[in-house]
């Protein structure tokens, strides 16, 4: 799964695998924690603590715009790029 961006120990990731994504998201792992969020900052799948969720919301809150954008070129199979992470 390509890494899209990196921050706090927190990894997320992208990518897309014919029609059984229908609900644009990413996959985060962090330390021994895995969840799914949407683009509105909910999980939708997994968990993952507290603090870290608050900043995976806040990191998607800022970048929403790139992440749609990078949705669509993981559907269209074209070449992603990466995200800045949170400072």
């Amino acid at each position: 799964m390509p890494i899209i961006s990196q921050f706090y120990g927190i990894i997320v990731m992208m990518f897309f695998e014919g029609e059984r994504h229908h609900i644009p998201h990413i996959h985060i792992d962090y330390a021994e924690y895995s969840c799914v969020f949407d683009f509105d900052g909910n999980i939708i799948k997994g968990n993952i603590p507290k603090k870290q969720e608050k900043l995976v919301q806040a990191w998607i809150e800022i970048h929403k715009c790139e992440l749609q954008e990078l949705w669509k070129l993981a559907k269209d199979k074209k070449k992603i790029f990466k995200i800045k992470p949170l400072s």
